[in-house]
């Protein structure tokens, strides 16, 4: 397998790192162990002769030619962890080359993947318009005004999409390297993460901050406010719109175009978040802790954290110990 991973200038050091290192290791491990086979060939290129990372180094690439045919293409993440860096960084001229490149390299039948904030560079593309993507949690809001074209669901970790592929947040280049890995062999996939003490993980949801995504628009942010203030009373989309002083429609409109979900939803996020944090520090019984998140009994609070977290209470109290 041909791998290119197209390395823009401020790409986020970890993020390229780690990928190397992971398909790197792969390859160790298969000619020592599994007879030289399966092999990455993996190479770093840019639209630029030399790209400096986000710490500063000088990092030299590959040439891009007419000749590069890769069976896949990486684009790690950009150093720009917030609206007012990122949004520059997408209108500069390499970032526009590079989004030409990648829709002549899908064009030629290639895979195209991206992790974190190298998302949105696949997006910019045009690539994802009405597919299923994932992208960084923490940016979700700005992915979802800029691209509406784009199915997004940031509580997964991963997502395939015919030759295309989005992991979440910072590590998921991990995960995305290991789901490169195998896809050609299970068994060295389930070496290399053991070794890398990686954990398969399908859901980004236990690490997402609501309050964090709450900022990305004023109403939001005051309807969480009035939300946390009122956990224990079970949730009125008339009575929050109400106390904001605005319209239940408008509401619903804003959290659905911010956030992806509706005030009910996003009401059950932050009961989710308070019950973590009970679970973790208070030493409260179950039942106890439901009751301060607005439920009767323990056994609703239990589904509700199964269905949102992928985990069970035990496993939850294990988790943050």
């Amino acid at each position: 397998m041909h791998i290119s991973i197209l390395a823009l200038e401020g790409f986020w050091d970890t993020g390229l790192v780690v990928t190397l290192d992971a398909l790197t290791l792969a390859n160790k491990f298969a000619a020592a162990q599994l007879g030289g086979a399966p092999r990455f060939d993996v190479s770093v290129v840019g639209v630029r002769k030399r790209v400096r990372s986000g710490q500063g180094f000088a990092m030299p690439v590959q040439s891009i030619t007419p000749d590069s045919k890769p069976d896949w293409v990486i684009v790690p993440a950009l150093s720009t962890g917030q609206p007012e860096q990122l949004l520059p960084a997408l209108e500069r001229r390499d970032v526009r080359q590079a989004t030409a490149q990648l829709r002549r390299w899908y064009a030629a039948g290639a895979g195209i993947a991206a992790s974190c904030i190298g998302t949105f560079v696949l997006a910019e593309s045009g690539l994802l318009d009405q597919r299923q993507a994932t992208t960084t949690w923490w940016l979700s809001p700005l992915f979802r005004q800029r691209y509406p074209n784009v199915r997004l669901d940031e509580t997964r970790m991963l997502v395939t999409s015919d030759r295309i592929v989005t992991a979440g947040a910072a590590m998921g280049h991990l995960d995305l390297a290991l789901w490169f890995i195998r896809q050609a062999s299970p068994e060295l996939a389930n070496l290399v993460s053991r070794y890398l003490l990686a954990d398969l993980r399908s859901s980004q949801a236990p690490y997402i901050i609501p309050n964090h995504l709450a900022q990305a628009d004023p109403l939001i942010l005051r309807f969480e406010k009035w939300a946390r203030e009122h956990l224990k009373e079970g949730f009125s989309l008339q009575d929050a719109a109400k106390a904001l002083a605005t319209s239940a429609r408008t509401l619903q409109r804003r959290c659905e175009a911010v956030l992806g979900k509706s005030p009910l939803s996003y009401f059950q996020d932050l009961r989710v978040e308070r019950a973590q944090s009970l679970l973790h520090g208070s030493g409260l019984a179950l039942d106890a802790i439901a009751a301060e998140v607005g439920y009767l009994d323990g056994a609703t609070l239990r589904t509700l954290l199964r269905e949102r977290l992928g985990r069970g209470v035990r496993e939850l109290r294990a988790d943050l110990r």
